[in-house]
């Protein structure tokens, strides 16, 4: 790829809907803090390029910003299968052991009929090949945002799940011609 890409990299609002869950595609954003988005709006370039994973809180974030966004489908999140739609404290206490064992490695392990971290950092890195040159506004989940760091710093699948990714935070990260360079990570804009 030539030239240089620099990257925006928004998490979406927070779900309007019931605290740890796992939480489907269709499941919307809350956009009521529009103070926080208007100011995060301000962040992003004029002009850029945008891009979205395909689920509704992320294309419905990407519009309160102004953005009109490709959608494409390797910025989805992690696929959670068979927990989708399940609240984490219930799946503790009736996964049985594929809860337990996806906690014990969770960049590795899959949930049931799910994907692992890994396969979604394979997958993400697929998608940012289909950035071209200069500024894009990509507007994403936590883990989308953590895959993009794991390719960016060549992390360990495992040590980029540390992370802190909060809801409507930027990160800002480059790929230059000799390489990447992460410019902040998690910034929470006022």
């Amino acid at each position: 790829m030539e030239g240089e890409t620099f990257l925006w990299l928004i998490r979406h609002a927070p779900v309007d809907g019931v605290a740890e869950t796992i939480h489907a595609n269709d499941a919307p954003a809350d956009l009521g803090d529009r103070a926080r988005l208007e100011a995060l709006r301000l962040r992003l370039p004029r002009d850029a390029a945008s891009y979205a994973s395909p689920a509704r809180r992320t294309v419905e974030t990407a519009r309160a910003l102004g953005l009109e966004p490709e959608l494409v489908a390797e910025f989805g999140e992690q696929d959670f299968g068979d927990w989708i739609g399940r609240r984490h404290d219930q799946l503790a206490s009736s996964g049985g052991d594929a809860y337990t064992q996806f906690w014990r490695d969770p960049a590795r392990g899959r949930p049931p009929h799910g994907e692992s971290f890994e396969d979604q950092v394979a997958r993400v890195r697929l998608g940012l090949a289909r950035i071209g040159a200069d500024s894009a506004a990509l507007v994403v989940h936590s883990g989308t945002i953590r895959a993009t760091l794991c390719i960016a710093l060549d992390l360990t699948p495992q040590a980029a799940l540390r992370f802190v990714i909060d809801p409507l935070s930027l990160t800002r990260i480059d790929r230059l011609a000799t390489g990447w360079r992460v410019v902040s990570v998690n910034q929470r804009i006022s």
